[in-house]
């Protein structure tokens, strides 16, 4: 009886042997999303911007391929139309940059509605007060010359840049012209060249508007010696 128990067990424990395991698929397929989750399963992965790009050169293949199918002389008929297409924007870039093109001593000097001098010089004041240098500059800058303007020493020109009314301003104030042409270079450094402006080129500027305020025009820069 004992020897018959015994060949039971072990039918019942080889039998357990050849039986599958089935697990059930929800919870497998969740740990093997976590599994596959692991950080070291990934760490060699293309970032989202590599990715992008190898996306975009596959369809640029995909295209060329295509186009060498279909396009006459194949690969050399394809080169040939990209030379010419780069051709075109070589000669539209050229075409478009010359009508374009802005003056490499800086922009305009006024870009707001139109104020006085005394507006722009209590502008420049407030902002130095708040050690905004920069604004402050801009602002002394503006106030020299339209009060050039306001003396009809300078001729309104919205359009002029700070290097256009410092050489005018120079012809009839020549004692001031150096002083104006460095308060201009100073301006467009500011403004269009990223530069922070400073309390020095401030009190420079200062310095110089009050100068002019009292300077005397000297509209006849010709010498006596040379009159008929």
């Amino acid at each position: 009886m004992r020897g018959s128990t015994t060949a039971f067990g072990q039918l019942i424990a080889g039998s357990g042997d050849d039986i599958p395991v089935s697990t059930p698929r929800g919870p497998a397929r969740e740990a093997a999303e976590r599994e596959l989750s692991d950080p070291r399963y990934h760490q060699h992965d293309p970032n989202p911007i590599q990715r992008a790009l190898n996306w975009f050169w596959e369809r640029v293949g995909e295209l060329l391929d295509t186009a060498s199918g279909t396009t006459p002389g194949g690969w050399i008929g394809l080169l040939a139309i990209a030379v010419f297409v780069l051709l075109l924007v070589i000669a539209l870039r050229m075409r478009l940059g010359a009508v374009r093109r802005t003056p490499t001593t800086g922009g305009t000097l006024f870009t707001d509605t139109p104020r006085t001098a005394a507006e722009h010089r209590s502008a420049a004041e407030a902002h130095a007060t708040a050690t905004r240098w920069s604004q402050a500059v801009q602002d002394r800058m503006r106030a020299i010359v339209l009060a050039l303007e306001e003396r009809a020493l300078l001729t309104p020109g919205p359009g002029r840049t700070a290097g256009e009314a410092a050489n005018e301003a120079g012809l009839v104030l020549p004692a001031h012209a150096d002083r104006l042409r460095t308060a201009a270079r100073t301006f467009d450094d500011v403004t269009y060249g990223g530069r922070t402006g400073t309390q020095r080129e401030y009190a420079l500027l200062s310095t110089l508007d009050t100068d002019l305020q009292q300077a005397k025009p000297q509209l006849d820069n010709t010498p006596t010696g040379s009159r008929g």
